[in-house]
C-alpha cells in the first residue's frame, strides 16, 4: 500500500490538479486512505500559540491586525517577561497541549538584548517538556543555529500564497525572502513548518501552485498550517467574505495527499466553522489544532469548546509520544 503512495517532492501542477479536482466525497476519501497510512486518525495534536512580542510591525501584510500602519485597533505591546512565558507553557501543557509556539509582531530578527531574551524562552519553555516553535519573522543562518542550539524544535514562517499572488497580500518582502529564511530553518536542523491562509481572494489555480511549492521541499515541511482567513476590519482584506469552508477541506485533503507524512494543521478560522466542517477537515487529514481562545490577536474556540468537539468526533489529544515528530526525532537535539 506503502508503494502505491511513495513520498514524492516533483509533483507537477497538472498532477496536483488531478487531485484537487476530484470529487469532494473521492477526495476526502483518498485523502483519509493516505493518512491512515502514515498517521492514527483518531488522534490531533493540540498547540498552543501565544504572542510574546504583539503589534507595530512595520510589514504590510494585508490580513494583518499587527501591521503598524493599519488601524485595527491592536496596540504596540514590549516583550513578555520570561515568567509570564513560562506560566503561559504550563497552562498549555495542563491543557493538554505538546506543542508551544511563540510569535513575535517583527519582520525580521535583529541581534541584540531582545533575540537574547527569546533565546532564554526557548530554554524554559523546552525544560517543560514541550516542543518549542517560534514564529520571529525573517532570520539568518546565524540565528537559526542559535535558536536551534537553546533547543528551538520548529520554526514557522509560512509562505501564505502562491508566488504568483504573493504581490498581491504583501509589498514589503518578496516571496524568495521567505523561501530563504525557510531553507536557513532546514539548514540548522529545526523542523519547518510552513503553510499559508485561504481567502485572500486567491484562486483555485494560486491552491494548486501553493501545495506545489510546499511540496517542492525535500524532505517535506514536517508541519504545514492552513489558516482560513479571519478578516479583520482595518487591514486590506478587513472585507472579505469568510471562505467556503469546503475549499478549506478541499486543500487540506489535497496537502495530505501531495505530503502523507507532514502534520496537517488547523490554524485560524475555526471559531467560525462549525463542528460539522472541522470534522470534515479531521477526515480530509487534518491531525493538530491550535487550542485555547487566542491566536496572537485572533479570536479561537476556548479549551472547553474543543473538549466537546473531540468528544462529540471521538477523537483525542496526541499526548507527546504519540506526535510522529517526537517519535523519530529528539526535541531539541
Amino acid at each position: 500500500m506503502a508503494n502505491a503512495n511513495p513520498i514524492r517532492s516533483d509533483w507537477t501542477k497538472e498532477e496536483i490538479a488531478e487531485i484537487y479536482d476530484l470529487p469532494l466525497m473521492e477526495l476526502v476519501y483518498r485523502a483519509q486512505t493516505v493518512h491512515r497510512e502514515h498517521h492514527d486518525p483518531l488522534k490531533v495534536q493540540k498547540c498552543t500559540l501565544l504572542s510574546i512580542k504583539t503589534g507595530g510591525c512595520p510589514e504590510d501584510c494585508g490580513y494583518c491586525p499587527q501591521a503598524a500602519r493599519y488601524n485595527t485597533g491592536v496596540e504596540s505591546e514590549k516583550l513578555l517577561p520570561l515568567p509570564t512565558v513560562v506560566q503561559k507553557a504550563r497552562e498549555a501543557k495542563s491543557n493538554g497541549s505538546t506543542r508551544f509556539c511563540m510569535g513575535a509582531a517583527w519582520r525580521e530578527v535583529k541581534d541584540g538584548r531582545q533575540f537574547d531574551e527569546v533565546i532564554e524562552m526557548v530554554k524554559a519553555v523546552r525544560g517543560e517538556g514541550l516542543e518549542v516553535c517560534c514564529t520571529l519573522g525573517m532570520l539568518s543562518e546565524e540565528q537559526a543555529q542559535r535558536l536551534k542550539e537553546a533547543g528551538l524544535f520548529a520554526y514557522n514562517h509560512n509562505i501564505d500564497t502562491s508566488e504568483e499572488y504573493y504581490g498581491e497580500v504583501i509589498g514589503t518582502r518578496q516571496y524568495q525572502d521567505r523561501i530563504r529564511t525557510l531553507e536557513n530553518v532546514r539548514s540548522a536542523g529545526i523542523t519547518m513548518c510552513t503553510g499559508g491562509i485561504v481567502g485572500m481572494g486567491e484562486t483555485r489555480e494560486d491552491h494548486i501552485a501553493f501545495l506545489q511549492r510546499l511540496s517542492f521541499f525535500d524532505p517535506h515541511p514536517e508541519s504545514v498550517p492552513v489558516n482560513a482567513l479571519v478578516p479583520v476590519e482595518g487591514t486590506p482584506m478587513g472585507d472579505r467574505d469568510l471562505v467556503d469552508p469546503l475549499v478549506l477541506v478541499r486543500v487540506i485533503a489535497s496537502a495530505r495527499i501531495i505530503m502523507p507524512k507532514s502534520m496537517v494543521r488547523m490554524s485560524a478560522g475555526r471559531l467560525t466553522m462549525t463542528r460539522e466542517a472541522q470534522m470534515l477537515c479531521f477526515m480530509a487529514g487534518a491531525n493538530s489544532i491550535f487550542a485555547g481562545d487566542q491566536l496572537l490577536t485572533t479570536p479561537n474556540p476556548g479549551e472547553e469548546t474543543d473538549e466537546k468537539l473531540f468528544e462529540a468526533v471521538g477523537v483525542e489529544a496526541m499526548s507527546g509520544t504519540d506526535v510522529p515528530s517526537h517519535r523519530h526525532t529528539e526535541v531539541g537535539a
